[in-house]
């Protein structure tokens, strides 16, 4: 794939700096990428300069590269979705260069429409971690589907087993390459959202799997005295010992010398996670499983609707857990006494429900193309009863399609537990592959509650279980894609002089300031465009044309405006208030709104800043001022909010 121009401009700058291991992390404010470095005997500080793209250089606490309103924000996550961290965190060491560890998973985009709080980033984490697995999901999933619809058939004799088992055999083989060590996938990838080394992550899931341990000699739940079996805790079970190691190992490595750090830090961390997972988060998860074996025998017994109804929906928090594995003896036992477990059809209504919550989101959010292709991708594979894709990729992220999932799966179990007696002759994959495992030739009952569990979970998500935030998102999808696309056409084609006649207003009451009286030199040299600086007495600021929001930075510390004449306009509040995180900052506004001259962009609290010892001088510079005739600030001392500001001819 030919890479973007802030992909480009990214390794040009990692070039540099002397390479992305040169640099200890990486954040990047309204106008500069702003890196720490680990040696700057190895910046070439000229050739940054030199760079096309590159507005200019600050040498301070960490060195700032100047790009502009716009592009900064781009350029900066390409450059740390080619290292594979998040803005912020720390760089690996080593002297990898930026091709080679470009080929490590890429970070997540941020999503803008997510207010922060830490249920929403436990369940952003869990998506990070299984979106970048969906492919080999679908790849996989289908090819288990065919199998699974083969199989079943071969048991029901509808296929010659001497024709077709070794066909089927095959697939799932490849089938089995993802599902049957999920577990270490789910924690290579789990090191890597949570910051810690991937390859110690894959250790820790596989550990789930007791691939070590001696059959004649078992290792016991330490609250049940049962051995322990392998996959208990689940794959949830594994995402939380891989949260617990990343704790562990960034503990040591602030510890431990270099020289012994290669040996000692992932030996004490396996060691340490190692003992918890087999000691701790498996045995739970055992007792937790040991007690739901008596709720799940008391709920078949009572039978009818209401065991339908309670199964179908809490089977899927069950499998998320990795409790779903008692049930097994319990289907072996059922065939054996009856000839069909009468379980298995109605737990697979879990699945169905998360195939009409899916269509459901896809109807609804179809202009988040992203989102939309990948339900596309996993929805056939749930419908042949593999519903790892939707419940990790889909719809546990935003929660609430996950509870109504849930929920129509326990109508589609209620249907059957009405019908009574759908049983299936064998254990088998679920969804539509089970239809030839249904005995006595009630597969028309199974296919009615199938289909009771498609319509519910698609109805009741498309009424209740689709988060606002998501709908913003999908709503503001093409808006935002068409200003990225705006923004790749401007960089890539010669600028043209803008004609206008504009007179930009004081955002902001205060004391007029050159901006070559600014301490910030990207601002003093002009690099960023011609203007004036106010340091303001009031925390109130307005609008200063007519125009659209072009770039809102998430901390509300900057705005920029383009104006309806063409003028693209910044206003910086305050010096490296970029730290404080939005705290002392109130806006309701956001990119691609609409303001008029005198909307109100922004309150500020002016003492918060000062009290934090930063700077509440706030430059206004026109940014397009090089296509500009004249840019001139007019010759006051100091302006109300509103008054003239700048002239623009």
């Amino acid at each position: 794939m030919e890479k973007t121009i802030y992909e480009i401009l990214g390794q040009e700058i990692f070039d540099k700096v002397g390479g992305s291991g040169n640099v200890e992390k990486l954040i990047h404010c309204m106008t500069r990428v702003r890196m720490t470095i680990r040696d700057y005997s190895k910046v070439d500080i000229d050739g940054l300069k030199k760079i096309e793209g590159v507005l200019g250089v600050v040498e301070e606490e960490t060195l700032q590269v100047v790009i502009g309103p716009g592009k900064v924000n781009k350029v900066a996550q390409t450059m740390v979705d080619s290292v594979g961290v998040k803005l912020g965190d720390p760089f690996p060491k080593g002297t990898q260069t930026l091709d080679e560890i470009a080929q490590q998973n890429k970070a997540q985009a941020k999503n803008k429409y997510n207010k922060p709080s830490k249920f929403k980033n436990v369940m952003k984490s869990i998506s990070n971690i299984f979106v970048p697995m969906i492919p080999a999901f679908v790849g996989a999933g289908l090819i288990g589907g065919i199998a699974a619809v083969m199989g079943n058939m071969i048991v029901a004799k509808q296929l010659d087993a001497a024709t077709f088992q070794q066909f089927v055999d095959v697939m799932n083989i490849i089938k089995n390459g993802i599902f049957a060590y999920l577990a270490i996938y789910v924690g290579i990838n789990s090191a890597q959202e949570f910051g810690a080394t991937p390859a110690l992550g894959g250790v820790v899931g596989a550990v789930t799997l007791l691939s070590g341990m001696n059959p004649e000699m078992p290792l016991h739940n330490i609250f049940t005295g049962l051995p322990l079996s392998s996959g208990q805790g689940g794959i949830i079970g594994v995402i939380f010992a891989v949260w617990i190691l990343s704790i562990i190992e960034k503990g040591l490595r602030k510890v431990v010398p270099d020289s012994i750090d290669i040996i000692v830090t992932p030996t004490l961390s396996l060691l340490g996670v190692g003992l918890i997972t087999i000691f701790l988060i498996m045995p739970i998860a055992g007792a937790i499983s040991s007690g739901l074996v008596g709720a799940i025998n008391t709920t078949l017994r009572v039978g009818g609707v209401f065991s339908g109804f309670a199964l179908g929906t809490l089977f899927l928090p069950m499998v998320m857990f990795g409790l779903h594995q008692i049930l097994t003896p319990i289907h072996i036992e059922m065939i054996a006494k009856t000839g069909s477990t009468q379980l298995l059809p109605i737990l697979a209504m879990a699945g169905a429900g998360q195939v009409g919550a899916a269509i459901a989101l896809r109807v609804r959010l179809r202009k988040n193309k992203e989102l939309s292709n990948m339900i596309k991708g996993a929805l056939p594979v749930g419908i042949l009863g593999i519903g790892e894709p939707l419940i990790y990729g889909v719809t546990l992220p935003m929660v609430r399609p996950f509870v109504t999932a849930c929920i129509a799966g326990g109508i589609g179990g209620g249907v059957l537990g009405a019908f009574g007696n759908v049983g299936a002759i064998a254990i088998g994959p679920s969804g539509v592959a089970l239809l030839p495992l249904i005995a006595e030739n009630k597969w028309w009952m199974y296919a009615i509650g199938l289909l009771a569990a498609y319509i519910s979970g698609f109805v009741i998500t498309l009424a209740f279980g689709i988060p606002k935030e998501e709908k913003e998102k999908a709503d503001n999808y093409m808006a935002d894609h068409s200003e990225t696309a705006k923004l790749v056409v401007k960089e890539t084609l010669k600028r043209e002089n803008v004609e206008c006649n504009q007179v930009i207003k004081a955002p902001v009451s205060g004391e007029l300031i050159p901006l070559s009286e600014m301490k910030d030199q990207a601002f003093a040299s002009g690099m960023l465009g011609k203007g004036v600086a106010i340091r303001p007495d009031s925390g109130d600021f307005i609008s200063p044309v007519d125009g659209i929001i072009s770039v809102m930075f998430p901390s509300k510390h900057a705005f920029g405006i383009t104006s309806d004449e063409g003028v693209e306009i910044l206003i910086h509040i305050g010096m490296d208030t970029v730290t404080l995180d939005s705290r002392g900052f109130e806006s309701k506004l956001k990119q691609g709104d609409r303001v008029k001259t005198g909307d109100k962009l922004v309150t500020v609290d002016l003492e918060l800043i000062k009290e934090a010892g930063l700077e509440i001088i706030t430059p206004i510079v026109v940014t397009n001022s090089a296509d500009i005739s004249i840019v001139e600030p007019v010759n006051k001392l100091a302006v109300n909010a509103g008054d003239d500001l700048i002239i623009c001819k």
